[in-house]
C-alpha cells in the first residue's frame, strides 16, 4: 500500500471512496493541483493552469453524474507574481467556471514560493453515479482514446514538443454522455491516476478482478490526468451504450468483462 492510501486508510467516515464525498444532498470534491507535483510552470501559461486546475476538480462531479454548483479557491501565491499575472490567473478560474455554471464563492489566498492551487466543488445529483455497484459479468469501458496524456509528460520532462491537444493539456469531461447513460450503469469513476490504478479502485470498492479482452499496454493502462471516464454496465445494454456512445460522438472501448478473481495494478503511483 502507498502512502497516499495509507494515509486514507486511516480516515473510517462511511462518505470515503467515490470521487466525491456525499453529505446532506451535496456531492462534495477537494483536489490539489501544486507546482512541481502536477505542473511545472514552463508547461503552461497562467491561464491554463488555474483553467485545469478547475477542470481536473469538476471531473469528479461529472463522474458522479452531478451538476458542480459552488466552488472554493485555495491559492498559495509567489511574491514574483504581478497583478497582470494574478489576473491571467482569474481568467482561467473564470473560464471554467463559467463552462459549467459555477459560481465561484470564496476560499482563501497565502504567499507561497510557489504557486499552489486546492479547489473545492459542490455539487448536486438525484442519481449519483458511484464506484460500488459492479457485478460479476458486467462489461467495463472506458471513452475516448488513452494514452496522450503519458506521452505529453514524457515529452515535457525530457524538454521536448508536446502536444497541445493532448489530454494533459486539455481535458474534455463527457457530462452530457454521463447524463445520457447513468441509469444503465453499474459503476463509474473518472481516469485520474491511470486505467490499471483506478481499476484497482473498482475492484477494490467491489470485490471484483477483470478477464481483459485483449492485454493493454502500460503506456495506456499507466496513462494517468486522462479525465475519460471508467464505467460498467450489463452486457444486456452493450446496444443501448454503443448507440448513445454513437450519437455523442464518442469512442467507447469495451476492455473487459469482471469476474471473481484478484486484481492487482502493474502502474507506479505517482505523478512525475
Amino acid at each position: 500500500m502507498n502512502k497516499e492510501d495509507y494515509f486514507i486508510s486511516c480516515f473510517n467516515s462511511k462518505n470515503i471512496g467515490d470521487d466525491a464525498a456525499i453529505v446532506d444532498g451535496w456531492i462534495i470534491s477537494k483536489d490539489a493541483f501544486f507546482e512541481n507535483v502536477h505542473f511545472k510552470r514552463n508547461w503552461f501559461s497562467l491561464e491554463e493552469i488555474a483553467y485545469k486546475s478547475m477542470i481536473i476538480n469538476i471531473s469528479d462531479s461529472i463522474a458522479m453524474n452531478a451538476m458542480p454548483i459552488y466552488a472554493l479557491l485555495a491559492v498559495a501565491l509567489p511574491s514574483s507574481l504581478s497583478k497582470v499575472d494574478i489576473k491571467n490567473l482569474h481568467k482561467g478560474f473564470d473560464k471554467a467556471a463559467k463552462e459549467f455554471g459555477i459560481e465561484i464563492i470564496g476560499g482563501d489566498t497565502v504567499s507561497n514560493i510557489k504557486l499552489d492551487i486546492t479547489v473545492t466543488i459542490l455539487a448536486k445529483s438525484k442519481n449519483p453515479l458511484r464506484r460500488v455497484g459492479l457485478k460479476a459479468g458486467h462489461l467495463m469501458a472506458h471513452t475516448g482514446n488513452l494514452g496522450t496524456s503519458k506521452k505529453a509528460l514524457a515529452n515535457l520532462l525530457k524538454n521536448v514538443y508536446a502536444n497541445k491537444k493532448s489530454r494533459f493539456f486539455c481535458p474534455v469531461l463527457r457530462q452530457d454522455f454521463i447524463s445520457k447513460t447513468q441509469s444503465v450503469l453499474s459503476s463509474g469513476m473518472d481516469i485520474s491516476d491511470g486505467l490499471f490504478s483506478d481499476l484497482a479502485k473498482l475492484s477494490k470498492a467491489n470485490h471484483l478482478g477483470y478477464s481483459f479482452k485483449k492485454k493493454i499496454p502500460k503506456c495506456i493502462g499507466c496513462s494517468g490526468e486522462e479525465y475519460e471516464m471508467l464505467i460498467s454496465f450489463s452486457p444486456r445494454h452493450k446496444k443501448k451504450m454503443q448507440r448513445l456512445a454513437k450519437a455523442s460522438r464518442l469512442e467507447l472501448n469495451i476492455f473487459a468483462k469482471a469476474q471473481r478473481t484478484n486484481y492487482k495494478s502493474k502502474c507506479k503511483a505517482h505523478h512525475f
